[in-house]
């Protein structure tokens, strides 16, 4: 088909998310393959963004597509009440990867319905009722894990679920409580947080949810100390700890999961995206020891048609043994420092960066109208200005695809680029700074 005929069917039948119907003019992407997609007319595109945030071992990657035609071969699915070799022998390459005690795997179709299983989980678990999320997290676009959420892509869904409050994660670069340094926004928002947990009743909070790396709110690396405190607060009050790694795992940030950067474990990961490197969906909900031995004595009343899907399972591992082969988890570590340096002289150039931030292969460049004051360039949910539907236009013109919103540029292309192809992707971003710059008189 042409792109005209694609077109005309997606725009007759499509629904797409978050965005109002029937605006602005979709890429028809043809194929792909390593960091690189190309559209029907044979425009190439590095993908910088790895799809969202999620083709982590690239493209096209032989090992994965042989395991899935294989498993497809032998079976595709069974009822959930079955076990199949690759739900079993995923579930226990998971486990040797998570931190600590983290050994018991709930596989879902997705991030979203592993946070919804997750509340369910932790409310049982500990028989309260009340759930702390943060400000500036994002956890799913379903019910539950919507109102977990706390920027504007909740505010059509609510009131959402009941039980539910919000605390401020140390944004450090705008401190909500208005510190200048790190360690100071970081020991503020703890002692904040320890104040709120106070007053709610610490004996009626079942959990606390964390991105521990905030994902599509800024990257957002808080202190260590600010982490360790709050594993310390849920241990003095019976609270459980969930670390939210749709994004973070899987060697996005340089470790396998983006906790172990704080030399913490959670009871609880919720993980999707890069289990499977988006070659098929796949979600967990993986529990620590203690949260596991409550369901051996009364049921975990959850579940889902394609809970396991052996399909996906397959995926699953022979996704892991491709990390494992190609040792991309600690590459992500140093091509996450020679991305920084990279980032930091965009800065140096560009008036119109604030800030960069990054953790990995995970980053985010973020806009500003003024350096010295951190004032913004488009603002909270673009309440100044939309800047970043030009600059993804003018990337795309280019051949670049990454992900934008607000102030955010981010950076997540898959964990197989080589440093020359970084190169090129950051020389196309130093160009269409330039526009940027121009928006503040630059």
């Amino acid at each position: 088909m042409t792109r005209e005929e694609i077109l005309k069917l997606d725009r007759a039948n499509v629904v797409y998310p978050w965005v109002v119907q029937g605006k602005g003019e979709p890429l028809v992407i043809d194929r792909a393959e390593g960091i690189y997609m190309w559209d029907v007319n044979g425009k190439r595109y590095i993908d910088f963004c790895a799809g969202l945030l999620c083709v982590n071992i690239g493209h096209g990657n032989k090992h994965v597509l042989d395991a899935m035609k294989a498993q497809m071969d032998k079976l595709c699915y069974v009822g959930t009440q079955f076990a199949t070799e690759p739900k079993a022998k995923l579930a226990s390459m998971v486990a040797e990867v998570t931190p600590g005690d983290l050994n018991h795997v709930f596989f879902t179709n997705a991030g979203a319905d592993a946070v919804e299983n997750a509340i369910k989980a932790v409310r049982w678990a500990t028989g309260r009722q009340k759930i702390y999320s943060s400000w500036h997290g994002y956890h799913g676009a379903t019910s539950g894990a919507v109102t977990l959420t706390g920027d504007p892509r909740r505010w059509p869904s609510e009131p959402g679920i009941p039980g539910v409050t919000k605390y401020f994660y140390p944004y450090c670069y705008h401190c909500p409580l208005g510190y200048k340094d790190n360690q100071s926004c970081g020991t503020a928002c703890l002692q904040t947080l320890k104040a709120q947990v106070q007053m709610d009743g610490p004996k009626t909070i079942a959990a606390i949810f964390m991105e521990p790396i905030i994902g599509t709110n800024g990257i957002i690396v808080p202190p260590v100390e600010f982490v360790k405190g709050v594993r310390q607060l849920c241990d003095e009050n019976g609270i459980l700890m969930v670390s939210d790694e749709v994004m973070a795992g899987w060697g996005r940030a340089g470790r396998w999961f983006g906790i172990e950067h704080f030399d913490v474990v959670p009871d609880i990961i919720t993980t999707a995206k890069g289990i499977t490197s988006g070659y098929i969906q796949l979600g967990a909900m993986i529990w620590n020891d203690k949260v596991h031995e409550v369901f051996t004595q009364r049921p975990f009343v959850g579940g889902l048609t394609y809970q396991g899907h052996a399909l996906a399972c397959a995926a699953g591992v022979a996704n892991i043994e491709v990390y494992r082969k190609d040792n991309l988890i600690e590459k992500s570590r140093l091509d996450g420092e020679y991305l920084h340096g990279k980032l930091k002289e965009l800065m140096d150039r560009h008036p119109s960066v604030g800030d960069v931030r990054c953790k990995g292969l995970w980053a985010c460049i973020e806009l500003t109208s003024n350096r010295a004051t951190h004032a913004p360039l488009a603002g909270y949910a673009d309440c100044i200005r939309n800047v970043s539907g030009e600059f993804t236009k003018r990337l795309y013109a280019l051949g670049l695809y990454l992900f934008a919103k607000w102030d955010f540029l981010f950076i997540s292309p898959p964990l197989t680029i080589t440093r020359a192809e970084i190169d090129e992707s950051i020389g196309i971003i130093d160009e269409v700074l330039g526009w940027t710059d121009s928006l503040i008189g630059r």
